[in-house]
């Protein structure tokens, strides 16, 4: 026989258990009222009116020990058993007051119907059987000592049929409530976790999200608008204060929703921002959805796309500028071997042969650019490495010029290209000095190479005591031909940055707090190069 029952473990299953126990606990009372007040004999034809008395006093005394001591049973073992006591002494009760006419039968398809709503299946209808089995017993028992009794079969029958009708109907109203219940739990389930995984989609975005009330409070902020717009909290907060900008393009969207948003910057060091605008109808509020997108990026790659062009230009004519600089060289050069041309003449073909020179070396910048090799990265030991660097670099400085190198213990291994890094290197290492010895008349550059402890990635600091960079000048630092120096050619910061990303590595610029510059190149882990 299977056994099957609702979890009663369950705030709905405790409820529909006290409320079966407060159902007899009334009836027992009732009846007990009933036999106080003397009026059982006049409303019932008892047929054992003393033992009618004690099974009201039993019945009401059974069900309050049952209802102290039986709160909120775990099993259905428990439940069962209560139903068929409670069916026994109803039992008892119907044949004490007389059988189908006291109306305790009715009682007992009541039970039996609140017995099913906590016990289903075929132990739900063994209770029906059991309520049933003695309606119609009991009735047969007291037509033998009561001939009158032998007219309510058909009653003591249908009350019978009526116990297993109300058991199958309770069983089905309830299995339909279960599925209901089941299905409504499971839809709950789906929606919370599609809700939760939305919140996760949401913070993970690259785009930034806000949610704007009507006076331009925030409502809800991602994590990457938090980035993006350099804040740790928004939620409550105002945005025409923090972000002018935004405000005024969202004020232009508002005007005419047709002009495009110009981009914005949050602060000088935080990268440009494309603002979009959504309006939002909750009732009757209406807020705004504003997204804003780092076009740092796609401005980035227009600008390579625009420098691969500009870089396949300028060698084409680079190639054509070659020998006719070459020409003017080489004239001037002979001028100034003339013996006919005196001091200034002189001083003008040397000015003419500087420049030349200078030309030549934008011109062979130029064609590096263009014609430069694949990067072939190789497991390189970068303490090893720097030391050998060093020593060969100190050997071609000056005296005034100073280069200290400090690397952190153990091995420290990438993967790069050594005679890429070298060019790299000497590129930095130079204009260190070259800046440092201006301010103040002797170099100092020094090498830091450390381990970096959060990713785990080799790190080398290229340091200088120079001047430093100023903030309107660091923006453009690694753009092509931009130059501080009246004789500098704007590429070997372009260069070098070039062939960092070609190994995988990264280069950038730091300010120190002492003064001086910093360039922090990341290089890629050996073992984890894509």
């Amino acid at each position: 026989m299977s056994v099957e029952g609702i979890s009663l473990t369950s705030q709905q299953g405790r409820n529909i258990l006290r409320l079966y126990h407060l159902y007899r606990l009334t009836i027992g009372l009732l009846l007990v009222l009933l036999i106080s007040s003397n009026l059982d004999d006049d409303l019932l034809n008892l047929s054992h009116a003393q033992l009618f008395h004690i099974g009201c006093w039993v019945y009401l005394i059974v069900n309050i020990l049952v209802a102290v001591l039986m709160p909120g049973p775990l099993h259905l073992l428990p439940i069962f058993l209560l139903a068929v006591v409670d069916i026994l002494m109803l039992s008892g009760l119907f044949y004490a007051a007389g059988g189908v006419p006291s109306g305790i039968g009715n009682l007992m398809v009541v039970s039996v119907a609140i017995s099913n709503i906590l016990v289903r299946g075929r132990i739900g209808l063994l209770i029906a059987a059991f309520a049933a089995s003695g309606l119609i017993y009991l009735t047969f028992y007291l037509s033998l000592s009561l001939p009158s009794s032998m007219n309510y079969y058909v009653q003591a029958g249908g009350l019978g049929a009526m116990c297993f009708a109300s058991a199958l109907l309770i069983q089905a109203l309830t299995r339909r409530q279960r599925f209901s219940e089941s299905l409504a739990e499971q839809r709950a389930a789906t929606v919370a976790s599609l809700e939760e995984f939305n919140a996760l989609i949401l913070q993970r975005m690259r785009t930034g999200i806000l949610v704007l009330d009507h006076q331009y409070r925030v409502l809800l902020a991602n994590q990457s608008a938090l980035t993006l717009l350099g804040r740790q909290e928004l939620v409550g907060q105002s945005i025409d204060q923090s972000f002018p900008e935004l405000t005024a393009s969202l004020q232009q969207w508002q005007r005419n929703p047709t002009l495009r948003s110009p981009s914005f910057q949050a602060q000088d060091t935080s990268p440009a921002l494309q603002p979009g605008f959504i309006p939002l109808h909750r009732g009757n509020e209406q807020h705004i959805l504003v997204f804003l997108d780092d076009i740092s990026q796609i401005a980035q790659q227009a600008q390579q796309l625009k420098l691969a062009s500009l870089g396949r230009l300028t060698a084409g004519i680079a190639h054509e500028i070659r020998n006719p600089l070459g020409a003017i060289s080489h004239a001037a050069q002979l001028l100034q071997e003339s013996e006919v041309l005196d001091v200034h003449d002189r001083r003008l073909t040397q000015i003419i042969q500087d420049q030349s020179r200078r030309m030549n070396l934008v011109i062979e910048n130029v064609l590096q650019l263009s014609r430069r090799r694949q990067a072939n990265p190789q497991l390189i030991d970068l303490k090893y490495w720097l030391y050998r660097f060093a020593g060969e670099l100190r050997e071609s400085l000056r005296e005034t010029e100073r280069l200290h190198l400090q690397a952190g213990s153990g091995s420290i291994q990438t993967r790069m290209d050594p005679n890429q890094l070298t060019q790299v290197l000497t590129n930095l290492v130079q204009n260190g000095l070259r800046y440092s010895t201006q301010k103040h008349g002797t170099g100092q550059v020094w090498l830091n190479l450390f381990r970096d402890s959060e990713n785990d990635l080799p790190v080398l600091e290229v340091l200088d005591d120079g001047p430093g960079i100023s903030p309107e000048q660091q923006a453009r630092l690694f753009e092509p031909f931009f130059t501080t120096e009246t004789k500098g050619t704007g590429l070997g910061l372009y260069i070098s940055r070039e062939l960092c990303e070609s190994n995988q590595a990264r280069i950038d610029y730091k300010t120190r707090n002492v003064g001086g510059s910093c360039f922090r190149i990341t290089f890629a882990h050996p073992r984890k190069l894509s």
